[in-house]
């Protein structure tokens, strides 16, 4: 199995920038599809962007499109999230999550391992 730490969550005001990163340590990382989610008081989890195994595939959620960039480091075991153009509505904790699975991975029940999240606060 694998075990992910997030970091780089924080309080930032609304327009401005955070890069939030996730490390992996375990099994082999280039097994996993990585992708991070979101998930804000009184609501469901959702998809934010994911990376595939080697890195060439991206995918994101609409309302993230053009403001996030997801990429991944297989030689450092570590997959980033930089976040631009923040609005409060990106207010969550944000987790990062790996797959074994295949395919365009937008559900949280596709994902294996999970890690603790970091939160992130958008002011306005």
């Amino acid at each position: 199995q694998v075990q992910l730490v997030e970091s780089g969550g924080g309080l930032v005001q609304a327009g401005g920038s955070l890069r939030l990163s996730c490390a992996a340590s375990g099994r082999t990382f280039t097994a996993y599809i990585v992708g991070w989610f979101r998930q804000a008081p009184g609501k469901e989890r959702e998809f934010v962007a994911a990376v595939s195994r080697g890195g060439g595939r991206k995918d994101y959620a609409e309302s993230v499109k053009g403001r996030f960039a997801i990429s991944r480091d297989n030689g450092k075991n570590t997959v980033d999230l930089q976040m631009n153009s923040l609005k409060p509505e990106d207010t969550a904790v944000y987790y990062c999550a790996a797959s074994g699975n295949y395919g365009q991975l937008e559900s949280s029940i596709d994902y294996d391992y999970w890690g603790q999240g970091t939160q992130v606060t958008v002011s306005s």
